[in-house]
């Protein structure tokens, strides 16, 4: 795939303290074959779905220990740039702006409602090589308890617009570049335990959902969500035997019409 532009998903990863036990779960629910650890980057692994890049898998670096969790990164022309304006909008960067050799340059940042999300300024290594089929990414959405504060901090980054979704059973937004829809935000509600904090959940394309639900929850993942029909596709939020929460989704199996959103000044 081309590069993405500014502001659009382009690429997921996750330290694992179990990178074996790690690859092992996610080729049997997702499909996943992988490549060489490339010792020089700490050992971080790609991993593919019908031979194409789709995520990556990494153990953590030593002090780094610690729950694991999906990382999502944002293209970004000029990761230094990006930064600044992260800073500017009263986000806190973590890591970088770093170069990652000839493969691009990335850095780690938290938005002001507590997610951690990646840049990722690609080189030769462009993200994410397909999209939307089994095994690779499908969508992303940030959980947050302080959405004025993701909403402000995400457009003054990225420069998104926004839709927000009429439900009244959820506090449900979109944002996009004047195009497709690139990422939801949803309002977590007292569902989620107080400990969780603010995070960017990712989605896997799955053939089956049920299936991939029962593979997961085998091999010592928990379901958390669903499986539950909806006008994008039949999904199911999960957690993985380490900690890592992710969903899948069969977008090939829809329920229902799509809701009315109304454009956000």
């Amino acid at each position: 795939m081309a590069v993405q532009p500014e502001g659009a998903p382009c690429w997921a990863d996750a330290m694992f303290g179990d990178v074996e036990g790690a690859k092992s779960f996610y080729g049997d629910v997702l499909g996943w074959t992988f490549g060489e650890a490339s010792s020089e980057y700490g050992n971080y692994t790609e991993a593919y779905a019908g031979g194409t890049a789709v995520a990556a898998v990494v153990p953590p670096m030593p002090g780094q220990e610690g729950p694991s969790q999906w990382c999502l990164y944002f293209a970004s022309e000029d990761a230094t740039a990006t930064a600044t304006k992260i800073r500017e909008n009263g986000g806190e960067v973590l890591m970088g702006p770093m170069e990652v050799g000839e493969f691009g340059t990335m850095c780690l940042a938290r938005e002001p409602s507590g997610a951690v999300f990646g840049v990722w300024q690609a080189g030769t290594h462009e993200g994410f090589q397909t999209m939307g089929t089994p095994g690779a990414y499908a969508w992303a959405e940030v959980f947050t308890r302080e959405p004025e504060k993701a909403d402000a901090f995400f457009v003054g980054v990225f420069g998104y617009r926004q839709k927000q979704m009429e439900d009244e059973a959820m506090d449900f937004r979109l944002y996009d570049l004047g195009e497709r829809p690139l990422l939801g935000r949803m309002t977590m509600t007292d569902d989620f335990p107080p400990e969780v904090p603010s995070y960017i959940n990712v989605y896997f394309t799955v053939p089956d959902c049920d299936d991939a639900v029962a593979k997961a929850t085998k091999l010592g993942g928990t379901l958390r969500f669903g499986p539950m029909g909806t006008p994008f596709g039949r999904f199911a939020a999960l957690t993985d035997p380490q900690g890592a929460n992710f969903s899948v989704i069969d977008v090939t199996t829809t329920e229902g019409e799509l809701p009315r959103t109304t454009d956000v000044p």
